[in-house]
């Protein structure tokens, strides 16, 4: 490569995607896979777990919390992490914490040794998502990047229905503690493949500035474009930022930004898992029989994984902010809609559908409005604590359904349902982007 000042990110988006690039996406989707078998798995095994202690419903409460907790703080503080020491560091990090604790949660003598266990699962499971989304990103090309983004984070749902099928087909066998140990074996396995053949970001590298960081930097480039990079060459340092602090989250060139998108997370993981979680409940309380009633998950999930592809193919394209707002006014129609919807339940399920795209669909294009705000230096700590924000909704969401439930009825809760998407639609508009940034400065 004859130029001596070399923009990494250029280099990616103006050449087609080679073997070395598409080999670090596929591990970070089986990584991602294997997060989502790990998160999802304690929905198999509550059941089994409950009766095997003696516990009731509430009982569980602690042990379902102790997870979204430790995946909550884990999100925050691994993605930061991962803005310090490096992408492939904290990657490693994550499978070592999720592997070795789901492994021991199948030797739990107590409850409470599960609840700490759990926990400690949490915070590896919360922990890979935000990097893993981060160094995907800073492998692909601008053009291809919402798709891998996607793809990264399909392998959760993936991996929950993987699962599934694991479960209903062997927990009989091997019991609770069984699906524990597969859990906790192969993500030991991958940790090893990671350990050999993942690579650290170029882009870290670069933005870091040590000289033996520049040196790892041009040699990873040279793989990247097939010949090699003249050890005399420089790389471009666009931003210079606060590299891996939330403070530099808070810098005055984005810190309207971190507020706004914590709070278009907060707001639209309150609506989808206020949704998600309680929609069978609500269905049945509308008059439908409990087991119709349960394929309205099956409904909204499939719908958002369908979805999911071809809105990331489309977002490089366009304004993500505009977007973002128009999904949120497509979500708060169909939450009115099902509240007059009544018992149509033709009607009902079409809307439920759509609602993987509305209500849910923003899950996909929010991750690209952080790629599209924060440079590399921040990416994975705003990914994070983003994230982390978001499963504090998660929570609330939880919470409040059956609260509005309760005490609205169901058109009451449809129609509560729009109010943090209606929350989300004004905070997104206080985003600034990167793009849009550079177009007001130039203006």
């Amino acid at each position: 490569m004859a130029q001596t000042d070399i923009n990494i990110r250029q280099v990616l988006d103006e050449r087609p995607v080679g073997g070395f690039q598409w080999r670090v996406i596929g591990l970070c989707l089986f990584v991602a896979l294997l997060d989502g078998f790990d998160t999802q798995i304690i929905a198999f095994t509550g059941p089994a777990i409950a009766k095997g202690f003696g516990m009731s419903p509430a009982d569980m409460t602690w042990i379902f919390i102790a997870g979204t907790l430790g995946m909550a703080i884990g999100a925050m503080g691994l993605g930061t992490i991962g803005d310090r020491i490096g992408r492939r560091r904290a990657i490693l990090a994550a499978i070592a914490l999720f592997s070795v604790f789901s492994f021991a949660i199948a030797f739990a003598q107590t409850p409470m040794q599960i609840v700490v266990l759990r926990f400690l699962t949490g915070l590896g499971m919360g922990g890979a998502t935000p990097v893993l989304l981060a160094l995907a990103a800073e492998y692909s090309p601008a053009r291809l990047r919402g798709a891998v983004l996607t793809v990264v984070l399909l392998g959760l749902p993936a991996g929950a229905l993987l699962g599934g099928v694991l479960a209903a087909g062997w927990m009989a066998v091997i019991g609770w503690q069984g699906m524990y140990l597969v859990g906790g074996a192969i993500p030991m396995v991958i940790f090893l493949v990671c350990l050999l053949l993942l690579p650290e970001s170029p882009q870290f590298l670069a933005a870091r500035g040590r000289p033996d960081d520049l040196g790892r930097a041009r040699r990873l480039l040279g793989r990247i474009i097939g010949r090699a990079v003249a050890s005399e060459a420089t790389f471009t340092r666009p931003e210079t930022v606060e590299q891996g602090s939330v403070r530099g989250l808070f810098a005055p060139a984005y810190r309207t930004s971190t507020v706004a998108i914590w709070a278009v997370y907060l707001f639209n993981w309150i609506a989808w898992f206020m949704f998600l979680l309680w929609l069978p409940t609500v269905l049945t309380r509308a008059g439908l029989e409990q087991s119709t009633a349960a394929l309205g998950t099956v409904v909204v999930n499939a719908s958002f994984i369908v979805c999911a592809i071809p809105l990331s193919l489309y977002l490089p394209r366009l304004d993500i902010r505009r977007t973002l707002a128009a999904m949120f006014a497509i979500g708060i129609a169909i939450c009115l809609g099902l509240a007059a919807a009544g018992s149509n339940w033709t009607l009902v399920f079409a809307l439920v559908a759509a609602g993987g795209f509305g209500i849910g669909g923003q899950q996909i294009a929010l991750n690209y409005l952080i790629a599209s705000t924060y440079p590399t230096e921040l990416r994975a700590t705003g990914t994070g604590w983003a994230i982390g924000i978001g499963r504090t909704g998660a929570i609330a969401g939880s919470a409040l359904g059956g609260w509005v439930l309760q005490g609205a009825g169901v058109p009451g809760y449809y129609i509560g349902l729009a109010v943090p998407l209606a929350i989300a639609a004004c905070a997104v508009a206080l985003v600034q982007t990167r793009a849009r940034r550079a177009g007001v400065a130039t203006a």
